[in-house]
């Protein structure tokens, strides 16, 4: 059957490079033949030629990606495990659905890129029910690395690029948010991260992302390039970027790790990391960009941080709340009264029995 379609297609093959060049000799089949695998071996070598410049591109020192190959212990290593985080053919999984686990993976080189784009493929997942889940976890870009703390298992306090999966609502107050709440904080080694108002202080900015038990894959992108930082996440399957935050302004410098950390509590979650690519980028600057990006930045920050910074309101009491203080008060009042009464009575009675 496969000769018969192979006969028929060359059939046809011939019949139509008659039509389009009537002079080629036919009866040379020979030379036919060489000059298809010509052209075959030059399609393919330019071909191959285009992936080659695009995989050039992708840093693959910097990335984690499979097989992973570049992580573990031996000195070869690109990555280090930390914690409970384990290593499996589908993914590096940093705490399993576990109570009180911490774990994490850190790039071993540090990073010079100026211009470069973080591809994030991760999955976070669980047997809780909605609000009874873990806490997330966190990507990072930091002069830091493999340091244990209760910021989603890394240090409170640190020095560069932390992007948030938050999965679990802290806050009694909403705040006008939705979670999972993916949300991008600039440390510089004074701000702390508030767990109990999930970082809002000082969010530089983030949105709403349904990345917990998704039947879709779920992807967060980094891109930085002239001092801007965009974050775009794609999880309902679409594949499609959305935005989520653009930060205008933003210096990071040089020479700090990447990592991917999680902790679980109380609480707990799967947490899994099974690709991180980063690109990169090749942008052209004017005179004036380049004079201006020449200045040696030593501590992250950003141009205008006044324009984040948010002013979280401690929620007031409610109208049931106020009236059973007050209802309370008068009560307790009441109760003061009576036991003063009581204790005055009694006193009197006693100095009036002195004069008998």
């Amino acid at each position: 059957m496969a000769a018969n379609v192979s006969k028929l297609n060359m059939s046809r093959f011939r019949r139509s490079f008659c039509a389009v060049c009537p002079v080629f000799p036919l009866n040379h089949l020979a030379e036919l033949i060489c000059v298809l695998v010509t052209v075959c071996v030059l399609t393919q070598q330019s071909l191959a030629d285009e992936q080659a410049f695009v995989e050039d591109f992708l840093k693959r020192e910097y990335s984690l990606v499979k097989p992973y190959r570049g992580l573990g212990f031996s000195s070869s290593s690109q990555w280090d495990l930390m914690g409970t985080a384990m290593v499996s053919p589908d993914h590096v999984r940093l705490t399993p659905d576990m109570q009180s686990r911490q774990g994490a993976v850190w790039s071993r080189i540090p990073f010079i890129l100026r211009d470069w784009e973080l591809k994030v493929h991760f999955k976070v997942h669980g047997v809780g029910k909605k609000n009874l889940n873990g806490d997330g976890l966190a990507i990072w870009l930091t002069k830091d690395r493999m340091q244990n703390g209760p910021v989603f298992g890394n240090m409170n306090h640190f020095v560069g690029l932390g992007i948030f999966v938050d999965t679990y609502p802290n806050a009694d107050k909403m705040h006008d948010r939705t979670f999972p709440y993916v949300s991008v904080m600039l440390g510089n080694g004074t701000l702390s991260y508030d767990h109990d108002r999930d970082g809002r202080p000082t969010e530089l900015g983030g949105c709403s992302a349904m990345t917990r038990n998704s039947i879709y894959d779920t992807f967060l992108l980094v891109r930085y390039s002239k001092n801007r930082l965009t974050l775009m996440v794609d999880v309902d399957g679409k594949q499609e970027w959305r935005d989520c935050a653009e930060i205008d302004g933003l210096r990071l410098p040089t020479g700090y790790y990447f990592g991917a950390s999680s902790v679980t509590g109380d609480l707990s979650d799967n947490h899994d990391i099974i690709s991180m690519k980063v690109y990169q980028l090749t942008v052209e600057r004017t005179p004036e960009e380049e004079e201006e990006e020449e200045e040696e930045v030593t501590i992250p920050r950003v141009d205008d941080m006044h324009q984040f910074q948010v002013n979280v309101e401690e929620e007031g009491m409610s109208g049931v709340q106020f009236f059973f203080t007050l209802l309370f008060s008068v009560l307790g009042l009441g109760v003061l009264a009576v036991v003063g009464l009581v204790v005055y009575s009694r006193w009197k009675e006693n100095r009036r029995k002195r004069f008998y």
